[in-house]
């Protein structure tokens, strides 16, 4: 298949079109003074307002679009504490302990969410499925008979299994029972309603751009809006504030999306992940209402930000579809983005060791579903004085682990610190504005400065700095997706400048061409 034959004019995240449009939450036009600010309208961010709102606390959430449209939005939406292959690691790196306090506090989190989906009476497409690791090739027999003896004995209902309903062979596969998968739009969106009938406030097309810790804690939103706070959340994914300088152990990864619709009797019920062929992710959802057809969602082809051919993935991964599941007829495609901690264990719970009011979660590593409901949890105990028996594991300021997964943190230095020394050397040739088409975009040196150079459909240039308002590192354009992209913490910028993903919180400077 060429790069992106049979893939242009497909619709965007699935959630995002077949989800209520949620009642509108304009930006604050005055100052305000809230027990607990909020940064983040996702999973984690909504899940933690929630929690705390059910404490008494009085809390304001403020996100920078539109709540549950970020990364939450354009998920596959699998609420699973079988996250590929982490228990057998964790167990060699944290110890069984260790391994068993990750088993439960994100079976906790998908049996909270079940709760909740019953309070609420949320009609959020809840199923509950069967979670599998598979591999179709021999040689990953072994690894996965080590998971599932190590998830086991985490307290998992773990199995190593020959057969699954894929219609596919495999080598061998963990299986997990008693999993859930959902519309996570839907569900967020009933939990926002629930917030703001328990008091709480939302405001979107909100970004806070500065943080002052103190007693209160001081944020300062784009708009020059002042929001005084006792405590503040940072869940932004990526965080935006980074006093411990988590961004030297966070690894930014991008994922795509492709899905259509299936008939129900060739659809799998249940949920698939391999590591093999760069990941593929496979389950399906209802659709549309009818009961004879099902959605099919793939996903795979990650990448760093900024460092791939996107539309050549997304066909690969396209073609997987196809092949595998013949009649699929691909109607949607989207991307997600995850970062990935260098132990493998998010980071919640206090934002840095002088922390006394501002808290974190990230590092969710493709699992932010049950890792942003156990945020919630987590944040709203340690916030009330409470202890809970998993915090330490996932404690930010932990660091031992830095040193029991060197390799990894190394590995990603290295890779930032090459963008860094790379990025600052004079290439010898490049593009001209002139060379490019219709939707095309390239850095090149214009007038003596490196900038990001995009032409539009109607053929017009635009031109914003090449660098990174996060920390410099020059950007890369993303043709499929039409974005410019950071691969050191992975910020994304729309071909205009305005930020669409942090960490960065301020738009790339326009340049005159």
């Amino acid at each position: 298949m060429d790069a992106d034959a049979g893939l242009k004019g497909l619709k965007g995240s699935y959630w995002l079109e077949t989800a209520p449009p949620g009642t509108l939450a304009p930006p604050p036009t005055a100052d305000l003074t809230v027990d607990v600010a909020v940064i983040g309208g996702g999973m984690a961010g909504l899940s933690t307002a929630w929690e705390l709102v059910r404490e008494g606390r009085e809390v304001a959430v403020l996100e920078a679009g539109r709540l549950a449209a970020g990364v939450t939005g354009r998920t596959t939406a699998k609420l699973t504490a079988l996250h590929t292959l982490v228990y057998d690691r964790l167990r060699r790196t944290r110890g069984a302990e260790g391994a068993r306090l990750y088993a439960r506090s994100q079976t906790d989190a998908i049996r909270h969410a079940a709760d909740i989906v019953a309070e609420l009476g949320a009609d959020c497409d809840w199923e509950e499925a069967a979670a599998f690791t598979y591999a179709e090739e021999a040689e990953g027999v072994a690894e996965l008979r080590a998971e599932a003896e190590a998830a086991r004995e985490a307290g998992l209902d773990a199995s190593f299994v020959t057969a699954t309903d894929l219609p596919f062979p495999v080598a061998g596969a963990v299986k997990v029972v008693r999993q859930a998968q959902f519309h996570p739009r839907k569900y967020l969106l009933a939990l926002a309603e629930d917030l703001r009938r328990r008091g709480g406030t939302v405001y979107e097309d909100t970004r806070v751009v500065a943080l002052t810790e103190g007693e209160p804690c001081v944020l300062t939103t784009e708009a020059g809006v002042t929001v005084r706070a006792n405590d503040v959340v940072v869940a932004t994914h990526y965080p935006v504030f980074d006093r411990a300088l988590l961004f030297t152990r966070l690894s930014p990864r991008r994922e795509l999306v492709v899905a259509g619709p299936l008939d129900a009797d060739r659809a799998p019920r249940d949920m698939y992940i391999t590591p093999e062929q760069n990941t593929r992710s496979v389950r399906s959802a209802p659709y549309g209402g009818d009961t004879g057809v099902r959605l099919l969602i793939v996903t795979g082809e990650h990448f760093t930000p900024g460092t791939a051919d996107v539309d050549k993935r997304f066909a690969r991964l396209s073609d997987w579809a196809e092949n595998r599941f013949p009649g699929l007829t691909l109607t949607h495609r989207w991307a997600t983005q995850d970062n990935d901690s260098t132990d493998s264990v998010p980071l919640v719970g206090p934002l840095h060791p002088g922390a006394r009011h501002t808290y974190v979660a990230t590092g969710f590593g493709g699992w932010g579903l049950s890792g942003g409901i156990m945020a919630g949890r987590l944040i709203s105990e340690l916030m009330a004085g409470r202890q809970v028996e998993w915090a330490g594991l996932y404690d930010p300021r932990r660091l031992g682990s830095v040193v029991r997964e060197g390799v990894s943190f190394l590995k990603h230095q290295t890779q930032v610190a090459r963008h860094f020394v790379g990025d600052r050397l004079p290439p010898l040739s490049g593009p001209a504005p002139e060379d490019l088409a219709p939707g095309d975009g390239a850095v090149m040196r214009v007038g003596g400065h490196r900038c990001a150079v995009h032409r539009d459909a109607g053929g017009g240039l635009h031109a914003v700095s090449a660098n990174c308002t996060h920390l410099g590192c020059v950007v890369a354009f993303n043709h499929a997706e039409q974005a410019w992209e950071c691969p050191c913490h992975g910020s994304r910028f729309a071909p205009d400048g305005s930020v669409l993903q942090g960490p960065a919180v301020r738009p790339l400077e326009r340049r005159d061409i």
